[in-house]
């Protein structure tokens, strides 16, 4: 295994969820460890080539999912995809659907989150410069077409846009908070992903969650209530799946237009945002978030 790097060496990068530990189809494969101001990511990067496309794989909670959602080191996570040269993110998250059309196995790619964690440390800004990005479209229109468009080629059933619930965890949902949470509108619950699309905006890399429907959550009475043996039985069939999805999906980036230069809104996400004045930023600061702030810093 390399220990860190200082190289741009993947454009893709994927997360991996529960059930999804590794990346099937990856040629030339190495490992990578790579350090970051904000400490040790999840694990050590998997790093090869899919369809001549540089791909960065991580797995979420680890290889051996030992973390909690509140446990994962999101900034880290997400630095070192950035200090990678990831452009854009894939990310496959196991979900709760709070709506009966969205039946266990069927595959959301949402436009929108809303977040009720409490207290993770989602922005990798403070400490002497300040940042406000737009986040009021979090999700990769560029991405969601091409996710879209490939699940359906493949046969799954895809629910494009909706809004993901990000919960703390790790316990499941109460009756009452399910029902609430139904009201509100909300199309599928997790507890991971709106915390990395922040960090992924500051980043200004593109960023896509690939939503697998496990169970009801708890609201559906006639299904019973979730449990994790519940959850398990499904996620089988959907990570099985998602493996496909992401070959396929890594193909068609590869040969359609999200191969050339990013044009989305992405991309420069954080022109005009950061309000300290370059002259009131520390050079430690700089140097810190150099790899996200460094073109706008000079």
């Amino acid at each position: 295994m390399t220990s860190d790097v200082n190289t741009h060496q993947a454009k893709i990068g994927i997360i991996g969820g529960s059930g999804l530990y590794d990346m099937e189809g990856l040629e030339e494969t190495r490992e990578v460890s790579v350090s970051t101001p904000f400490g040790s990511p999840s694990g050590a990067f998997l790093l090869g080539q899919v369809s001549g496309i540089s791909v960065a794989f991580l797995a979420r909670h680890g290889k051996d999912h030992h973390l909690l959602p509140s446990e994962i080191n999101y900034r880290a996570n997400l630095f070192a995809m950035k200090k990678l040269g990831v452009e854009r993110i894939l990310s496959v998250s196991a979900v709760g659907s709070m709506k009966k059309e969205i039946v266990p196995t069927h595959i959301v790619i949402p436009d929108q989150f809303y977040d009720l964690t409490k207290g993770r440390r989602s922005t990798f800004f403070g400490d002497g410069i300040v940042a406000h990005v737009s986040l009021a479209d979090p999700i990769c229109p560029e991405l969601t077409e091409t996710l879209v468009k490939t699940g359906e080629a493949l046969g799954a059933t895809m629910h494009r846009g909706g809004t993901y619930l990000c919960m703390e965890g790790p316990q499941f949902s109460t009756r009452a908070e399910s029902d609430i949470h139904r009201g509100w509108g909300i199309d599928v619950i997790g507890m991971t992903n709106a915390t990395e699309a922040k960090l992924a905006r500051e980043a200004e890399i593109c960023y896509v969650t690939i939503a697998l429907s496990t169970d009801y959550d708890c609201w559906y009475v006639e299904e019973g209530h979730v449990t994790a043996e519940m959850v398990l039985k499904t996620l089988r069939e959907n990570v099985a799946f998602s493996k496909k999805l992401l070959q396929a999906a890594l193909r068609e980036i590869g040969t359609g237009k999200l191969g050339a230069a990013r044009t989305c809104y992405c991309a420069n996400a954080l022109k005009n945002a950061i309000i300290t004045p370059p002259q009131a930023i520390s050079p430690t600061m700089k140097e810190k978030l150099a790899p996200i702030v460094g073109k706008y810093l000079k």
